[in-house]
């Protein structure tokens, strides 16, 4: 356990998300000025599940199932060249959603008790945010500038275990996408 600014202890916590090295050269600039989540440490990404488990309970048999869980999903290429939004957000829409969308119910389907952004939302909807927190003057500001350096293309080969104490966010483990065994 940490402690926040308030000095109330915190669980570390974790997340399982897919890095997009390739989106970059494209989004760094705004995610650096329109992103809290930058400031933390944490890669240009695709989330699977967040919040995943209390980093407390993450020991050699989970990360060995989560490699069994991840191992069963074969690579793929995900193209982002759509815009989306939520109160607040701009995002980039990752094609096909199908393959992120899997993940993250695979991990789900092993682990209940952890469903996508706590079950705040019914529907999964795969994203690589670009602002939070900006009003629609900003983020039409950024979609506007960013609508050229499109599309970025991925081959998604693994998922990163992340973790957070309380400050910064630092990659535990990495998982390969492998297929059948």
């Amino acid at each position: 356990m940490t402690g926040d600014d308030s000095g109330t202890p915190q669980v570390a916590r974790s997340g399982l998300v897919v890095r997009i090295p390739e989106a970059e050269p494209a989004v760094r600039g705004w995610r650096d000025r329109l992103d809290p989540a930058v400031r933390s440490g944490m890669p240009t990404h695709v989330t699977v599940l967040f919040p995943f488990l209390p980093e407390s309970r993450i020991d050699s048999g989970t990360l060995a199932a989560i490699d069994a869980v991840i191992g069963r999903h074969e690579p793929f290429e995900a193209r982002f060249e759509r815009f989306g939004r939520f109160p607040g957000i701009l995002y980039l829409a990752p094609e096909p959603a199908t393959s992120f969308r899997a993940l993250t119910e695979a991990i789900v389907d092993r682990w209940p008790e952890t469903p996508p952004f706590g079950g705040e939302f019914a529907e999964i909807v795969p994203h690589l945010t670009i602002a939070q927190g900006q009003d629609d003057t900003v983020l039409d500001e950024a979609e506007a500038d960013l609508r050229g350096r499109l599309p970025v293309v991925s081959r998604v080969g693994s998922v990163d275990l992340m973790a957070h104490d309380g400050s910064r966010w630092r990659q535990r483990a990495s998982f390969a996408l492998r297929g059948s065994r």
